[in-house]
């Protein structure tokens, strides 16, 4: 029995994915072996010796201690994905609401008064003031093409947009998914040169921290909207703040509220709705139970951001071992070496690396004894050893 402690209103969809026979879901339970979570801060907490896995029913992971967790050769799991038509259907909300002033508009309605007529009047005499502009012709720049990003691009160019994109990191599965209508743009400064419309879909880190700022600002063209649904950290807004004032920047439209934009005529904020959609909750929950149990089960790796993608189907008939350890010279070999001087044979076997970590899936012939795995995990660089 596994023992999972859900730290957040995590789906009961995806929570139904785990067996009650084989794992244990609580919110209070005592040293886990899993532990799930959406936005709940692990960098607080003492996380247990007993704990095999976390998983985070989300995209972004700034909420979990990464590098400690590696270093202790626990994977961290995330749902790339899964919330991002989510997303894509809010950034493109976010195209209209300030092509179209909708959410001045809005307001100025709401606080009319009188009688029919008086109101008629009020609309006719104020609508002027909120006449906006129309998508077809205009450039959004897409600042990350993974999943939300894809899919941002490929509805603006339905919506007659043309589209520009930057992502060093585009992976050839990625590019197959995304429109040749799409134009690449060298730097993230080319994006900012060309854009009517700029939107970021890029995880928060010291790359990408404050990528919209001063300097930037200051390349586009005036009049810029700028979008940030991706991560707070990402835009500078006192430079945002600033732009405003100035006209360089017409709109800024952001699910992160702050202090000093907040009520600001231009400044269209929400309270972090990117996901908040039943669909996207149910699609993270799902996605992320069904790859920590393959992990638990089966030491299989999908979507873990600190471990590489491992799959390797059982052998019929055999034993499963999974070794984590530091990526240095001849760790396969001292593995294997005491696979074979415990006589045992080997059915299949995978190895793959991530930056400072490798793993290793081997299929035997028979059960492993105690003192084999106490051998493998004695290994200097060995951080974790199962049979799942």
């Amino acid at each position: 029995m596994y023992r999972v402690l859900a730290l957040n209103n995590i789906s009961k969809v995806g929570l139904s994915r785990l067996p009650a026979d084989r794992f244990q879901i609580g919110k209070d339970l005592a040293d886990p072996d899993i532990i799930l979570l959406r936005s709940a801060d692990l960098h607080s907490m003492d996380l247990p010796a007993s704990l095999l896995a976390v998983g985070r029913a989300g995209a972004g992971v700034n909420n979990i201690p990464v590098a400690a967790l590696s270093a202790r050769g626990i994977p961290v799991f995330n749902t790339p994905g899964a919330n991002a038509n989510a997303v894509k259907e809010l950034v493109i909300a976010g195209l209209l609401l300030a092509a179209r002033n909708i959410c001045q508009a809005w307001a100025y309605t709401q606080a009319l008064e009188g009688d029919a007529q008086t109101v008629e009047h009020a609309v006719e005499a104020g609508k002027k003031q909120f006449a906006g502009f129309e998508l077809p012709g205009r450039t959004l720049g897409v600042v990350g093409l993974g999943a939300i990003g894809r899919l941002v691009a490929n509805a603006a160019l339905g919506l007659g947009m043309k589209v520009v994109g930057y992502d060093p990191g585009i992976t050839v599965e990625g590019a197959w998914q995304l429109s040749s209508q799409v134009q690449r743009a060298p730097s993230v400064e080319a994006v900012f040169a060309q854009a009517d419309f700029i939107t970021f879909h890029v995880p928060l880190n010291d790359h990408t921290r404050g990528l919209a700022n001063a300097d930037t600002l200051r390349l586009a063209r005036p009049g810029l909207t700028v979008l940030n649904f991706a991560r707070a950290g990402i835009v500078d807004t006192d430079a945002v703040a600033a732009a405003l004032e100035t006209g360089q920047v017409h709109y800024y439209v952001s699910d992160f509220p702050k202090p000093g934009l907040i009520g600001h005529p231009r400044v269209i904020a929400l309270p972090h709705l990117g996901a908040s959609t039943a669909e996207a909750e149910e699609n993270c929950a799902v996605m992320v139970a069904d790859q920590v149990r393959d992990y638990i089960e089966n030491g299989n790796i999908t979507n873990a951001v600190n471990f590489p993608w491992v799959v390797m189907p059982r052998a019929e008939g055999a034993v499963r071992l999974s070794v984590v350890n530091a990526n240095v010279p001849n760790m396969v070999g001292q593995i294997t070496t005491a696979l074979a001087e415990a006589k045992l044979n080997i059915v299949d076997m995978i190895n793959k690396s991530k930056g400072e970590l490798a793993y290793t899936l081997v299929d035997v012939d028979r059960p492993l004894p105690a003192e084999l795995l106490a051998k493998i995990r004695a290994i200097a660089g060995v951080l974790a050893v199962r049979c799942p």
